[in-house]
């Protein structure tokens, strides 16, 4: 699916947008918008790993949200705003440590809801987690 993403956001307005949210807070950097994606990676390390020193299903889940929240941020009005209303997760395969990058592409973009693919890699494009998010878009109140 073709869409367009507004371009003419930039990656270092976006990563100033995360500043004092949870996604700063886990390392979350957005890498890259193209017109139907857009990227981001986190680290996996002490912020990110849960007990036994694996990335922690929950910011797999952060990360993925975080991209597809985004992706529809760049694709609505500016009397409108665009919340999560459903994230599935599937954990394909542990990490330990490094970098693991989320590319987010529409699978629906409607008048009122958006759905995302997400799919979250390793640094050898090993397939980390794939994840559906839906998105709601609301009027801005």
């Amino acid at each position: 699916m073709e869409i367009n993403l507004k371009l003419n956001a930039g990656i270092d307005q976006l990563n100033a947008a995360c500043k004092n949210t949870m996604a700063e807070a886990i390392g979350i950097r957005f890498t890259e918008i193209g017109s139907n994606f857009i990227r981001a990676e986190m680290p996996v390390d002490h912020r990110t790993h849960q007990p036994y020193g694996l990335l922690h299903g929950g910011a797999s889940a952060a990360l993925a949200e975080s991209v597809g929240s985004v992706a529809s941020a760049l694709l609505i009005r500016e009397d409108q705003i665009c919340v999560g209303i459903e994230l599935n997760c599937n954990h394909i395969r542990g990490k330990r440590e490094g970098m693991v990058v989320a590319t987010a592409e529409p699978l629906h973009i409607g008048a009122t809801t958006h759905v995302w693919d997400i799919k979250i890699r390793d640094e050898a494009e090993r397939l980390i987690c794939v994840s559906r998010l839906t998105v709601a878009v609301l009027a801005k109140k």
